[in-house]
């Protein structure tokens, strides 16, 4: 059976908030059905295309349905319109529908926003992207806001952190529903060849401590996240960035908070996930992401989970 999507099409829609997991269902070939909904027939998006042939928002959504409310631009204001209050009144009218589990609701980004408003995330463990975690909990006070998740679920409601992060959970719900082998084409379809989880982090190691301003280690982290498999000695890494050992681990120190070989195994482990995510091997995971054996990886994991 198909299961029927339905996307809440509002002004100033984020654009790939929404076509992100829309191409990500239609990839599926036919195990769901895409449709359009809102208070106006035409709106115009994030990226100044206009979008028409919008469904007026329906009494109600079958059972088995999925309901994605996808962010918006400046939601501070966006959420603040006319269009806006008359989705949260539509949507307090499915909160038996979405608390009893009968239809799935998926937010992507800010949609978590207007999810909280509507009272729809009053004791539920939810995210969204990190500059708007505060804005969530004031809120939702009631809300158990979960800070630096990619997305999460609860009691049938997903929300996650944005953008990008929309594919990640489309390529999981697809993988609950329709199973690991279609999400797994899908994902090769689109060259998402990672599926992340979860419960990875928003900024991963590859985003995390790039907050500075030093070229040096700029060009250190370039070299390192290029080839974390590769064997790297620390005087070899500094000699290719022609400082000297000590001053290296010094900078490192200053400006990222860790260590030049902290900051390598971090890298490794992230890519380790991801080999294991795809089904591999705890061995093949270590040698691929540049550990000398699967212990030293399990090593590894209790370092950073410590």
């Amino acid at each position: 059976m198909k299961t029927d999507v339905w996307f809440v099409m509002l002004p100033g829609l984020l654009a790939l908030d929404m076509s992100g997991p829309a191409e990500t269902f239609v990839l599926t070939k036919g195990a769901f059905r895409l449709h359009y909904i809102g208070p106006d027939a035409e709106i115009s998006t994030s990226i100044g295309l206009t979008v028409g042939g919008i469904s007026p928002l329906p009494d109600t959504l079958p059972e088995g349905s999925l309901l994605v409310l996808p962010g918006v631009t400046d939601s501070a204001n966006a959420f603040a319109t006319p269009q806006a209050d008359k989705v949260r009144h539509w949507l307090m009218r499915l909160q038996p529908l979405i608390h009893s589990q009968k239809i799935r609701l998926m937010c992507v980004c800010s949609g978590a926003l207007l999810a909280a408003t509507s009272g729809l995330l009053t004791g539920i463990q939810c995210t969204t992207h990190h500059h708007l975690i505060g804005r969530l909990k004031a809120a939702a006070p009631a809300a158990m806001v979960k800070e630096n998740r990619i997305f999460i679920e609860d009691r049938g409601i997903w929300t996650s952190a944005g953008i990008t992060s929309g594919i990640d959970l489309a390529l999981h719900l697809i993988n609950r529903i329709c199973g690991a082998e279609v999400a797994l084409a899908v994902a090769r379809e689109m060259v998402v060849w990672f599926r992340r989880s979860g419960d990875d982090p928003q900024l991963s190691p590859w985003l995390r401590y790039r907050n500075h301003l030093h070229p040096a280690v700029h060009r250190v982290q370039d070299l390192l996240t290029a080839a974390p498999q590769k064997s790297w000695q620390l005087a070899d890494i500094a000699d290719q960035v022609h400082i000297s050992p000590r001053h290296l681990t010094r900078l490192f120190q200053q400006h990222l908070g860790i260590s030049v070989r902290d900051y390598l195994e971090q890298l490794r482990l992230a890519v380790a996930e991801q080999w294991l995510l795809q089904g591999r091997g705890m061995e093949q995971a270590a040698m691929a992401a540049g550990f000398s054996s699967p212990r030293q990886l399990h090593r590894a994991r209790q370092r950073l989970a410590s």
